[in-house]
Parts: structure tokens; sequence; C-alpha cells
């Protein structure tokens, strides 16, 4: 930090507080959100912390003038979390940021018009990113983090603002979708139903009103529940319009849309483009969609183990949390492998292409090394005509599958496994 003298401390400061007053005085949103956004490190903010931690009494300045001291609650405690943030001290950060924001969210209530809403979304923002900070502080302490569930209280709070009529309620669903990153990050996404409930059944919201990028990572969220719950067709409805409405040039954010689309997609039956796969460097899922087309076995269980420059793919699959999903795929491509056998089949014996014995199964298994027993097989079979994989029933004395001879292997067309 270079050195500040008490004059220019005392500049910086008198300068913040004017700007403060102005922005408010001529509802500037823009200045307001610069003013705000700590988690910017911009040279303005960090300049003004080295003042704040020179003088040390900036609360004098502010009682000294009527103008300043009408929001006093507001930036005393915005000062002190600025001093605290500047010298790394993260959990009195954001203790400081708490109050700060319990008192702006006050005065924006008192506000008529929406004309601060971008500046509220700062605010919401900053608690959420300050409040990860302070909890991995407290972690490397040794302590329970704690300050990310606080956050999640203190924006429920926010929701409860904006969920009424007027036009402040098109902020709901940004603060929605923060309180979705909180929930996930806590990994209480059972919290988020009563938010969903709110937004998708009360009168007062018409979702089409709200900013695009609101609408476009809400329904990335609850596209993810969705994934969670293996409701795939609901998955696949949600994300699809995040991905169709999606910025084209925000390319982190289509991928990770896609991260969780494609699984959804291809438990539906619908296999993407490599092309696609290589523009959004979906590497991990490479292997997955050639053992789908192929009726690989072999390559779909590598594919879910598989070391990868140095990091594990199953490591990828369970954090994102679509490993299960991509397990359950192994049906899918047990039928694309008995249509193979099929093929092969009505060219060499067109007669009982619709016959297949298990031990001729048993054997394209094995060759993917992939030792069962006919029992095992049988079960397989049985497992894929109940699921209306494959149409045809068991001779289980003759140890043979007979295959209908229209349509022995259903497409899923959109449709989940057995649905």
């Amino acid at each position: 930090m270079a050195y500040v003298s008490m004059g220019e401390a005392h500049r910086r400061i008198t300068e913040y507080l004017n700007r403060f007053c102005d922005a408010v005085s001529y509802q500037d949103s823009s200045m307001l959100c610069r003013l705000l956004s700590f988690s910017s490190n911009s040279p303005s903010l960090l300049s003004l912390a080295d003042a704040l931690n020179v003088f040390q009494d900036a609360s004098s300045l502010i009682r000294q003038s009527d103008k300043f001291s009408e929001y006093g609650e507001i930036l005393a405690h915005l000062f002190r979390s600025l001093q605290s943030y500047r010298v790394g001290n993260l959990v009195e950060a954001y203790l400081a940021f708490e109050k700060f924001a319990n008192a702006f969210v006050q005065e924006f209530r008192n506000w008529e018009s929406a004309w601060a809403l971008e500046a509220l979304y700062v605010v919401c923002y900053e608690i959420r990113i300050l409040a990860e900070k302070a909890d991995k502080e407290l972690t490397s302490n040794g302590k329970s983090p704690e300050k990310l569930k606080a956050a999640g209280s203190l924006l429920m709070k926010v929701f409860g603002v904006l969920a009424g009529k007027g036009p402040k309620r098109v902020g709901a669903l940004y603060v929605t979708c923060q309180l979705f990153k909180t929930y996930f990050k806590l990994g209480t996404v059972n919290l988020c139903r009563s938010v969903i409930r709110s937004i998708e059944t009360a009168r007062i919201f018409d979702f089409e009103e709200f900013p695009r990028r609101d609408k476009v990572t809400y329904m990335y969220y609850t596209g993810r529940l969705e994934v969670f719950n293996e409701n795939f067709p609901a998955a696949d409805t949600k994300l699809s319009y995040a991905l169709q409405h999606c910025n084209p040039k925000r390319e982190r954010n289509i991928r990770m849309i896609l991260k969780y689309l494609i699984p959804v997609k291809l438990s539906l039956g619908i296999i993407p483009k490599d092309e696609l796969l290589q523009k959004y460097n979906l590497h991990e899922y490479m292997n997955v969609v050639q053992a789908l087309r192929k009726g690989d076995l072999r390559l779909l269980r590598h594919a879910l183990q598989e070391h990868e420059d140095r990091y594990c793919i199953v490591a990828v699959f369970l954090r994102s949390g679509v490993y299960l999903v991509l397990e359950k795929l192994e049906l899918q491509v047990y039928q694309r492998l008995m249509k193979k056998i099929y093929i092969i089949q009505k060219l060499s014996d067109p007669a009982r292409a619709h016959q297949l014995k298990l031990e001729v199964i048993a054997k394209a298994l094995r060759w993917l090394e992939i030792d069962m027993d006919l029992d095992e097989v049988e079960c397989i079979m049985t497992i894929l005509i109940y699921k209306n994989l494959v149409k045809g029933y068991l001779a289980h004395k003759s140890k043979v599958v007979v295959l209908s001879k229209q349509d022995p292997f259903p497409k899923l067309n959109g449709k989940p496994v057995g649905s």
C-alpha cells in the first residue's frame, strides 16, 4: 500500500461520500453500482479503503454534514466492511457488509420507484461472494463455515421485498438465481422449492417480463434440479430454453448448460454431434457418445472411469451430479449391441434373424471383455424387453430371444427409458 497522507485520505473519503449522495439524489444507478462493487477490486475502491485505514474516523465526517448523515447508517457499515476487506479480514468484512445490506434494503424499500434495482443486484451478488470468502477463512481457521447460510437468509428477505406488486417485482428473479447459487453451494437444494413455487404460481409474476439474463439462469438451475429428480423431459425443456436464449457470445455459459443438457438428451435417446462436443470443449462426453453409437459396453464403462490429464473423469461427473444419469445409459448400449448382432445375423441367416441365441450375445460380450453367464444375459434381456427397448419375448427353455418382426428395437423418441 502506497503512503497516504491524512489530507489525501480526507479528500478521498469526502469525494466518495459526495459521489454516493449524488448517485442517490440523481437516481444514478450505474454510479451507485460502481461504488458498491467490492469484488471488482476497482482502484478507486481500493484507494478509498487505504484512506479509511489512515483516517480511522470517517464516521465524524459523515456526522458533520446533513447531506452525508442522511445515509449515515448505510455508509458507516459500508466503510467498516471495506476497511476489513482491504486488510484481508473477510469475516469482519462480511459481518459489516451484512449490516450495510440490511440498512440498504430498508432504504430501498422506502424508495417508490425501482431506479436502484441494479444497485440492489450488486448488493445481493456481493454478499454472496463475500460470504463464500468468509467461510473459506473460517474453514482455514478450523471454525464452522456459517456466513453463506446467513447470506441466504438475507437474500430471502430481499426476495420478500421484491415479491409484491409494482415495478420492483422484476428484480425477484435475479435474487432467486442468487438464492439458487447459494443453496447449490451449501448442498441444500431442497430449499429451492419454496422460491420456485413463489415464482411459478404467484399471479403477480409474469415470467416473460423478467430480463432474459435472469430467465436463462433460472431455467439452468431449475433444469439441474429436474436432472437430480430424474425428471428428464422437464430437464430437457428447461435446459433447452436456457441454451436457446443464452447469449451466443457467452461460450462458458453455453458449456455449463450443455454439461447437463447432453446427459439429459442421451437419456432420451438423442445423441449430439461430435462437432458440438469439440466446439465447447466437452471431451469428457466423447467416449460416452461413441459407446452409445457403437453399442460398446466396455467403452462406456471405461469412459466413466478413465483418467486424463491427472484428473479423474468419474470425479468430474460426480461433481456435476450427472454420473448416475450416465451410468443408466448402459441399457441403451445393450440395446444397440443387440441391434448390431441382429443386423449381422440378418445378413448371414435372414430366416432366423429374429431369433437371437443367448450364447451368441454372451460371446459378443466376452469379445468386449465383459464376462457374463447365460443367466445374467437372460436377466439383461428380460429388463430390455420390460423397458420396451426390445420388442419380443424370451424363450427360456431354448435360451433364445425371439424378436418382433416389426420394429424390434423401438426408438425412445425423446422419452426416457421405460416410460
